[in-house]
């Protein structure tokens, strides 16, 4: 420091001369403004060590670097639960993927087996109205060929009727029933 002092004593005297003469500046006590400006600061700088000032520096930058390690050590573990997180949400999305999958798989045959279940139905059913109409048209047949034996029944004995009352009389039939009473 009092290099500092002797050097701007030093320079201040170059300076006087280097413009034309002697410059004589204004001193207390003997010493120049710029080192009463030294000396200040060399006192500065002993009460503040004096006083611990650099302890209390280290000690908020300690403080910090705590606080700062605190931060990094909470970040780092948002970061693991942030990437157990994302971990879980894509386990989800690929078991959400697989069950629509199989949804759909599942969807597909149950839509097979209602097909193929219509389709029996279907089979079934035209089955049972063919057996219907087979009995119906049955019926008919059955229906028209007593028709025809009644009308034809009917036909028979009307001409039967004819041809009795045509070819027998009241003589004719006392001879068959004489014929008749004389078998007994």
């Amino acid at each position: 420091m009092l290099d500092l002092a002797l050097l701007a004593a030093g320079h201040g005297a170059a300076g006087a001369a280097e413009h034309g003469g002697e410059h004589v500046g204004p001193s207390a006590f003997g010493l120049s403004p710029s080192m009463w400006v030294a000396a200040s600061m060399a006192t500065l700088i002993l009460i503040a060590l004096k006083l611990g000032v650099p302890k209390m520096l280290t000690g908020m930058l300690d403080k910090s670097i705590a606080e700062i390690r605190k931060q990094l050590e909470e970040a780092k573990a948002l970061r693991a639960e942030a990437e157990a997180l994302r971990k879980e949400y894509a386990d989800k999305i690929a078991n959400a993927e697989k069950d629509a999958a199989e949804m759909l798989d599942h969807a597909r045959h149950e839509a097979d087996a209602i097909v193929a279940k219509a389709s029996a139905d279907a089979k079934l059913t035209i089955s049972r109205r063919e057996k219907m109409a087979q009995d119906k048209i049955a019926a008919a047949e059955r229906s028209a060929v007593d028709e025809l034996r009644a009308t034809a029944a009917e036909a028979a004995a009307a001409a039967a009727a004819r041809l009795i009352a045509d070819n027998h009389g009241a003589k004719a039939d006392k001879v068959l029933v004489d014929d008749a009473i004389g078998s007994i």
